[in-house]
């Protein structure tokens, strides 16, 4: 995902799953491109350098995750900073969850 009104779109009508590292919003495409994911990290989570550590972190984890997902969702992770230090087990977990709450949605 790359628009800001695809991002918006999901915020409004989406549904949110909130955990220690992370808040997830996911939401129904209807057109089914397969899963989309987008990362917003705000700048109240540290320079460019920390924000950017973050979003790395995350990709990789959605891209362990990617074939679990189905190919329905629009997902938007929002990471906290408590992503930062994690250690990298906790991170994949967290994002399993997020996983399976998208798959019983």
């Amino acid at each position: 995902m790359l628009k800001s009104s695809e991002f918006r779109r999901v915020y409004d009508n989406g549904s949110r799953y909130s955990g220690p590292l992370f808040t997830a919003f996911f939401l129904v495409n209807q057109e089914q491109l397969g899963p989309r994911v987008g990362f917003t990290t705000p700048r109240a989570l540290g320079k460019a350098v920390r924000r950017n550590f973050m979003k790395r972190r995350l990709r990789e984890a959605v891209r362990v995750q990617l074939p679990s997902i189905h190919p329905k969702w629009d997902i938007v992770i929002n990471p906290r900073k408590a992503l930062h230090d994690a250690p990298w087990p906790a991170v994949e977990k967290e994002l399993r969850k997020l996983v399976a709450r998208c798959g019983n949605s």
